[in-house]
């Protein structure tokens, strides 16, 4: 299979951004593999960042299996944490100073507010939600219940009405573990949208569909939208290419990179692989892993195919 050129001839810069916590599977191989050739089609770059926040979950062998496995498929890439490149590091758990310089940008802006509330209201925080996508409005439904982080119900911000005055204080940075949560104040009521490349128009309504979210967990670890969001603007990504249980991501990370300042890159959400039972793939299908797949003797272009083997 060809790799992307050598030399990067547009201002295109895509990114495959895997996360260590388990083996890739056909859902991430079809993605991936998309992102790929958007990349390659308008002769830009593909950076590999791999999302390794999550330090209870992420693991060494996995970041090498899936760089392993993106190899086998035929994917290249011009930087990443095999082969550098000038926005390294291209892992998120070295990256730490990048997301404490956003967090500051929007403690002074006035976005942000300390929470008290449990860990168990932060469960979501730290991962990529991947939030169920209406079955009226794409063509692989999801059935199962996804992960995302729930809306909140406004506790900690009620007691919080005077932010802006937080600015001047002597507030501890969230790079050790301090008790305190920080949440992203959404404006209630704000029509968030955007025109999707491969989805079309997609709409979300800040407060209703998703509530403060969390940016900075008090165990010391930024979350997934700040890590992303930032990232994804150091690294100069013009196109983010991921699944459609992203969507309502997309809109939180709007907001972001308006209170940020960042240009929001452009996107293109791919539709959901999904089990025979409908279910979307996760990484509990081992069946359905490339590991497991490349045993079996498929090839790259049976894993991309429209049919997927039987899980037994």
């Amino acid at each position: 299979m060809a790799s992307l050129p050598a030399t990067q001839v547009s201002a295109y810069r895509g990114r495959l951004a895997p996360s260590p916590t388990g083996y890739l599977h056909v859902g991430h191989a079809r993605t991936f593999w998309t992102a790929w050739q958007r990349a390659r089609d308008a002769g830009g770059a593909l950076i590999l960042r791999m999302e390794d926040l999550d330090p209870d979950r992420s693991r060494a062998d996995y970041a090498d299996a899936a760089i392993e496995d993106l190899r086998w498929m035929g994917i290249r890439w011009q930087e990443g944490p095999d082969n550098g490149g000038p926005c390294a590091p291209y892992e998120q758990s070295r990256r730490k100073p990048v997301y404490l310089a956003a967090w500051r940008t929007l403690l002074r802006g006035g976005h942000l507010y300390p929470c008290s509330c449990s860990r168990k209201d932060l469960e979501s925080a730290l991962a990529a939600p991947h939030e169920s996508v209406s079955a009226g409005t794409h063509a692989n439904p999801v059935q199962d219940s996804l992960d995302d982080e729930p809306i909140y119900p406004g506790t900690c911000r009620t007691q919080q009405d005077n932010i802006p005055q937080l600015v001047g204080l002597n507030v501890p940075e969230p790079e050790a573990p301090v008790g305190i949560n920080w949440r992203f104040r959404v404006p209630d009521g704000e029509l968030v949208w955007f025109k999707d490349a491969n989805l079309g128009i997609q709409r979300f309504i800040a407060g209703r569909d998703f509530g403060d979210f969390v940016v900075w967990r008090r165990d010391g670890v930024p979350s997934y939208q700040l890590a992303c969001v930032a990232d994804d603007a150091a690294m100069g990504i013009t196109e983010v290419v991921r699944g459609a249980d992203l969507l309502k991501s997309t809109a939180r990370q709007i907001l972001l990179n308006r209170a940020l300042g960042f240009e929001n890159p452009r996107w293109f959400h791919c539709r959901l692989v999904v089990d025979h039972n409908g279910r979307r793939l996760a990484k509990r299908h081992d069946a359905l892993n490339l590991r497991a797949l490349r045993e079996r003797g498929l090839t790259p272009m049976n894993i991309l195919s429209a049919e997927l083997p039987a899980e037994a």
